[in-house]
């Protein structure tokens, strides 16, 4: 129901900008709940993999995609179309790929963000982006943000997931159009907290596959999982989110499945850089994009203009960008000076 106890108006016609994991499972949720869905990406074959044979075997193997999802290269037609436009593009790439083609949008479309980064240069979040790139009022954009690793979700195993916009219609709009029998959203107005979320937990997932390509177990994982929470919480407080917003899913239960998981890139990144490899032999030993490579160095500077101290973050940005060796990071992270718990 949307705020006035009206039932929002469904969405038919969904668009899709990426061809990654992500996006395609996220364009399958959609298409199980009953909606039209075309997906936009570069690659040709990639595209005609999805439209003709309901299947992208580049990113997700073995998976059939319903008969409501196709693909084409054709990005102006694609947008022009939609009337929600979800975008899980590289989030340094969103600029180049949505100005062009801002003002085919449909003036009452909702534009959803599936994308996890902070832009590099201007410590813009990705609603903040899209809602620039498009020249739209930022009340017409969501956010999801959850537990959501994408090739669970594309074998229709159950999870749940976070809807933020700062407008509850929005995003009571973009939750209906993905709703279904194994895929259950929740909606809230803390875009700041769930962006976030999403954000710093790539980075901390890369802390934890670091650690643990290093050869430590469980109670290193566990210290740098509650440990970046913590930090995570700090930096959205101070830039305005809820503190229960970090306790949810979008929060805790996106922290968890990203750490825990080997389904993660950002952990299996961590992994090879933990066990000796260069940062670019990791990359392409990982494959697809991992968010948080990028990402860390803009959250620690976004921590740095609000004066928030993020010390996971920064030996991350060490280890991956200025030659800190490994075993230095653990060190560093351990002698860092005894306080209280919740200090």
């Amino acid at each position: 129901m949307s705020p006035t106890g009206s039932v929002p108006h469904q969405v038919q016609q969904v668009a899709v900008l990426g061809t990654g994991a992500w996006g395609t499972t996220f364009a399958a949720v959609m298409a199980h709940a009953g909606r039209q869905v075309t997906m936009w990406g570069r690659n040709a074959t990639t595209c005609e993999d999805i439209a003709e044979r309901h299947r992208n075997e580049r990113y997700l193997p073995g998976i059939v995609l319903p008969d409501g999802v196709t693909a084409r290269t054709d990005l102006a037609a694609v947008v022009a179309g939609a009337e929600l436009l979800a975008v899980a593009v590289p989030s340094q790439q969103v600029r180049a790929v949505l100005e062009p083609v801002a003002g085919l949008l449909s003036p009452d479309a909702v534009v959803v963000s599936l994308m996890k980064g902070v832009e590099l240069g201007t410590d813009a979040r990705m609603s903040q982006v899209l809602a620039e790139s498009l020249g739209i009022d930022v009340g017409r954009v969501a956010v999801v943000s959850g537990p959501n690793l994408a090739r669970e979700i594309a074998t229709r195993q159950p999870t749940a997931t976070v809807v933020a916009s700062s407008n509850l219609e929005t995003a009571a709009r973009a939750a209906l159009a993905c709703a279904g029998p194994y895929f259950r959203p929740y909606t809230n107005t803390d875009v700041v907290g769930v962006e976030l979320g999403g954000v710093v937990k790539n980075v901390i997932a890369l802390a934890v596959g670091i650690a643990q390509g290093r050869g430590f177990g469980d109670n290193t994982k566990a210290t740098i999982i509650t440990r970046g929470l913590a930090e995570t919480a700090r930096l959205g407080v101070a830039l305005g989110a809820e503190p229960e917003t970090f306790a949810g899913l979008a929060g805790m239960g996106d922290l968890v499945a990203t750490c825990a998981s080997p389904l993660s890139r950002n952990h299996t990144l961590g992994a090879h850089i933990g066990s000796g490899m260069s940062l670019e032999a990791a990359i392409e030993a990982t494959g697809g994009t991992a968010e948080g490579v990028k990402s860390c160095s803009s959250v620690l500077d976004l921590a740095g203009r609000v004066g928030v101290d993020m010390p996971i973050t920064r030996a991350v940005v060490a280890v991956l960008h200025q030659g800190l060796p490994v075993d230095v990071m653990a060190e560093a992270l351990l002698s860092r000076p005894h306080k209280a718990e919740g200090d």
